[in-house]
């Protein structure tokens, strides 16, 4: 992130910021009114809304984007299997969709078609989606978890669903959290990797198949970065830019040249450019330092990209273009951001719409929504997408 000014006793209204450098994503989130012509993000939503999480008040389908509420202080969102957790730029956390587990954190297993606040606290930071369970971080480095447990996901030493957030552990240092079927993975400032929860196919790296209740470290090293999860599956990437995988491999999704299960660690290919990765059901998706995006594993309905439905067990490019910013896995299709702030999307899209592009056919190929320039950032659920518009309009 591109850090600018100002730094020495700046001050918006009342409030002294002091000597701190500023970045600009901060202050055009929170100070909108700062930058003449803009107003602060919204969010959108469509595809599959039979619990409600499209956040439209309804459980109607939509195969074209529409904006959830008059809102328009959207700082990060997350889509679980039928689920959507956000965060404002106020730090208050919201939730809607289904809550059969509880994984709304609402105290409560009642399905919401509308944004609900969680509790009163406005110190979130951070929100991660599971399959059935939420994750969160505070601003203060707490880790927090709710909603299905039976695999131990939560990291609460048991398999109890909670309904409310419920801190995992006391720890200050947790970075970044995901979630997949019955699995968490996390990151701490340190570096240091954890995962835990269901673990049938080795998806939690720790050599064996069985299942944690409470976050257990992989390996000794410090230099993990970004960390995703797939349905069973786990990818992750290093702060020397290798990309490792390891988990349920039987469509390829690992990108290891095979079809074979891996329960540690092991690095995809020999390169060093990896940036960013994002897992599917089956698949992942992972964009380079150069902005080129790649993909590979199951493609059964075009989630790879490629313009053909053909498994792929090793990365293979989308395209030939490199201003790729950002990517999202939903269960079978794929969405993206590019730097031009375009949104694209491709896969899935039978029966409700989930890619946007206001009809039910499948894509194999990047196939751009509308002809927007302000998309920021983008989540996919199993047959639903969010994403928050810059406020440039």
């Amino acid at each position: 992130m591109a850090v600018t000014g100002p730094k020495t006793g700046f001050k918006v209204g009342s409030q002294d910021l002091g000597d701190k450098y500023i970045s600009k994503d901060y202050l055009l989130d929170v100070y909108p009114n700062l930058v003449p012509g803009r107003t602060s993000p919204g969010i959108w939503s469509w595809g599959r809304n039979n619990y409600g999480q499209l956040g439209l008040g309804d459980t109607t389908h939509r195969s074209s984007p529409v904006q959830v509420g008059a809102l328009t202080n959207w700082r990060q969102v997350s889509c679980g299997t039928n689920h959507v957790a956000a965060v404002k730029t106020d730090g208050t956390l919201w939730s809607w969709g289904a809550n059969w587990s509880g994984q709304l954190g609402l105290d409560n297993t009642t399905h919401r078609s509308s944004p609900v606040q969680v509790g009163a606290l406005t110190n979130w930071k951070l929100v991660a989606s599971g399959w059935y369970h939420t994750a969160a971080i505070k601003t203060d480095g707490t880790l927090w978890l709710w909603g299905g447990n039976n695999y131990g996901q939560l990291g609460l030493d048991d398999t109890a669903n909670r309904s409310s957030p419920v801190q995992v552990g006391a720890l200050t240092n947790w970075r970044q959290i995901a979630g997949g079927r019955g699995h968490t993975a996390a990151i701490k400032t340190d570096g240091t990797l954890w995962l835990w929860g269901g673990n049938n196919y080795g998806q939690l790296g720790l050599d064996d198949t069985a299942n944690r209740s409470s976050p257990v470290q992989v390996g000794t090293l410090t230099n993990w970065k970004r960390v995703a999860c797939g349905i069973f599956h786990t990818a992750a990437v290093k702060t020397d830019g290798t990309l490792w995988s390891w988990g349920k491999n039987k469509y390829g999704g690992l990108g290891l040249g095979d079809t074979t299960h891996r329960s540690s660690p092991v690095q995809v290919g020999t390169l060093t450019d990896w940036r960013l990765v994002t897992s599917g059901y089956y698949h992942i998706a992972a964009i380079k330092n150069d902005g080129t995006l790649w993909s590979w594993g199951r493609n059964n309905s075009g989630q790879l990209g490629l313009g053909d439905t053909a498994n792929r067990s090793s990365p293979v490019q989308v395209g030939t273009l490199t201003n790729w910013k950002l990517v999202a896995s939903g269960a079978y299709h794929v969405a993206a951001v590019k730097t031009d702030g375009t949104l694209w999307l491709w896969g899935y899209n039978n029966y409700h719409g989930g890619l946007g592009l206001g009809d039910t056919t499948n894509r194999s190929s990047p196939v751009q929504v509308g002809t927007l320039t302000n998309w920021k950032l983008v989540a996919s659920g199993s047959d639903h997408t969010v994403a928050i518009q810059d406020g440039y309009l």
